[in-house]
């Protein structure tokens, strides 16, 4: 899409020059003084939390914690703590004039600047030319500069403050925005424009993910906040479209993003962030808002919205994701869509927000200067299907039905081919636990170890104590049914198993939801359907309740189980304090079963 238009209108030509800012300069006070009052009000909250941290050192044993303990965290708290409070003293220097929160952004810069690398340990890889994959390094090597998510996003930080803060950074000493110049051109500009072998630029690799759009975002605000020729300016943005191209292809064509809604900030809200730069850089001559396959994407949060603050949340997702909100408005209002455009305002929550997820410094400023706009709220669709990713959703009588086919090599992915949830009243009664805080462990050989991505832990059953197995061939086979979806589900499982088909049917009526299984097996295998619930079920003679509000029926034959799963995760447990509950039915050993289990209200 953005190849094909830059063969036929070259970048140069489309250029405005000089290139308007992004954002209002502290020079231009009437933007910053127009401000609204709880908005400068946080604003100076925000400087108040930060204020008495000190910037935390960054040592060497804190990055080498990932490969000796495999803790991301050791690393990542002071790396983005930094961050944190350079982005809220440099906003409060645009907000009021502080010659202590100039010294504290002079600080900032200094210390970001120093960093041997702005990569966090957990991705610190270093392309070797000609050779098939990257190789890992315990400690970073500044004379091989990788770009990871967060280098440019530190790139995008420093870029803005200088940006923001130049007139008064000068007034301390040149040397500070020509330090913060120097410091992205050499990590971030020419490794961008010199090399092919970063795995997210799509040449070496065609399995791209959120990496592309998001890096791409960033380094876009540093190539526009960057002094260089006009020519050369062009250039480099020629490359990014074009790389951004690439991710594009390799997206669904039904706009689904199989690391979920949580991750959307970081895949469909990017792809919006260089559309927006785009369309303001060329004064609205490179405009891509009537494109089915983009409207498609930004507009997939809204499809998979549950209610209540709660998401569709297969894969790495969590049940009740951090959104961007002020992106999925503006995203509804660029491709007109007032449902959309509702939910972003809905969930645009507060300035500190931005900063407490991953310091997203464009988004933060973006809340400042796009305020929320009065929009009534819309009616959400009685369903929704995504065919590409086998997703479909089903309301009825104040249900919700979310289930999945789609296969277990997605982005993020758990082993959780035809897994499903059930919502009641706004309420999660059987869910997906979600996430947990990444290790090392979280993307290496060891993942399907952890039980939050097993299909033992998900809504599923097990044959013969075998469960799936990760990868893109173990798969399901998925038919759209007018109140839910009929899978075929033997390929997704170990062929151990000996699973000859595996028929799984979810429908979704004013009734309530039935769940019937159809399974042949080569050999006679005891079965067992598993299902992961909010709250403690209470097992009655021939059926159990769930969180008060549904009866679980199932065949005589089956024996329940119940086993409480404490959630100790810090990241899980924001979805889902306290505990989970895994109820297991188990059937005797048979070479086939024709079960079905409802899940109605409670009379």
């Amino acid at each position: 899409m953005f190849s094909e238009y830059l063969d036929r209108h070259p970048m140069e030509g489309l250029l405005l020059s000089p290139v308007p800012p992004l954002y209002p300069p502290t020079a231009d006070q009437a933007a910053w003084s127009s401000l609204a009052k709880e908005d400068r009000e946080q604003l100076r909250e925000l400087a108040r939390q930060y204020r008495d941290q000190p910037y935390p050192p960054r040592p060497a044993t804190a990055f080498l914690a990932f490969s000796r303990e495999g803790s991301r965290q050791a690393d990542e708290q002071p790396y983005f703590l930094r961050r944190r409070k350079l982005c809220a003293a440099a906003l409060s220097c645009c907000l009021e004039k502080n010659a202590a929160d100039l010294d504290r952004v002079i600080d900032g810069i200094w210390c970001l600047c120093e960093e041997t690398s702005w990569v966090i340990s957990a991705h610190n890889v270093n392309p070797i030319p000609g050779a098939p994959g990257p190789r890992a390094f315990p400690l970073p090597d500044p004379d091989q500069p990788y770009i990871d998510l967060f280098s440019a996003q530190t790139g995008m930080i420093l870029a803005l403050t200088a940006h923001l803060l130049g007139d008064a950074l000068d007034g301390v000493t040149p040397m500070l925005t020509a330090r913060v110049r120097r410091e992205i051109r050499l990590r971030i500009l020419e490794p961008f424009m010199t090399t092919d072998d970063f795995w997210w630029m799509g040449v070496q690799r065609a399995d791209l993910n959120n990496w592309t759009p998001w890096i791409l975002s960033n380094i876009l605000v540093c190539a526009c906040l960057t002094p260089m020729t006009h020519q050369r300016l062009a250039a480099l943005l020629d490359r990014a479209f074009r790389m951004l191209d690439r991710w594009l292809a390799v997206m669904p064509e039904d706009g689904g993003c199989d690391e979920g809604a949580g991750y959307w900030n970081m895949a469909g809200g990017a792809l919006l962030d260089c559309l927006e730069i785009a369309e303001r850089i060329t004064g609205g001559r490179m405009a891509f808002w009537q494109e089915e396959k983009i409207r498609r994407i930004l507009s997939f949060p809204r499809k998979a919205e549950i209610g209540g603050g709660w998401f569709v949340n297969f894969a790495d997702c969590d049940a009740r994701p951090f959104l961007s909100g002020e992106r999925l408005q503006l995203a509804g209002e660029r491709i007109s869509d007032p449902a959309l455009t509702a939910l972003g305002c809905r969930v645009r929550g507060s300035l500190d927000d931005q900063l407490r997820d991953v310091p997203h410094f464009t988004r933060l400023l973006s809340m400042l200067f796009h305020p929320a706009s009065a929009v009534p709220p819309a009616e959400q669709p009685a369903d929704e299907w995504l065919p590409d990713l086998q997703l479909r959703l089903v309301r009825r009588s104040g249900m919700v039905l979310c289930c999945k086919g789609g296969h277990n090599g997605e982005n993020h992915n758990h082993n959780d081919v035809g897994s499903f949830m059930l919502y009641a009243d706004g309420e999660p009664c059987i869910v997906d636990a979600g996430n947990m805080v990444y290790t090392a462990q979280t993307f290496s050989d060891q993942r399907y170890t952890l039980w939050n991505v097993r299909s033992a832990y998900h809504n599923l059953p097990m044959i013969g104590g075998r469960e799936q197995l990760p990868g893109s061939r173990y798969r399901a086979r998925a038919a759209r049914l007018p109140d839910g979806l009929l899978l075929e589900l033997a390929a997704a499982y170990d062929p151990a198993a000996g699973i000859r088909s595996l028929r799984r049917e979810l429908r979704l009526t004013d009734e309530g939801l039935f769940l019937r299984d159809q399974i042949t097996l080569d050999a006679p295998q005891p079965a067992v359907w598993v299902f992961v619930l909010r709250q403690a079920p209470r097992f009655l003679a021939d059926h159990a309740i769930l969180s008060g509000l549904i009866r679980l029926d199932y065949p005589a034959g089956l024996t329940p189980a119940a086993e409480e799963i404490p959630v100790a995760d810090p990241r899980m447990a924001r979805s889902f304090p306290g505990s989970l509950w895994r109820v297991t039915l188990t059937a005797e050993p048979a070479r086939r079963f024709d079960t079905l289990i409802t899940a109605a209200r409670r009379a």
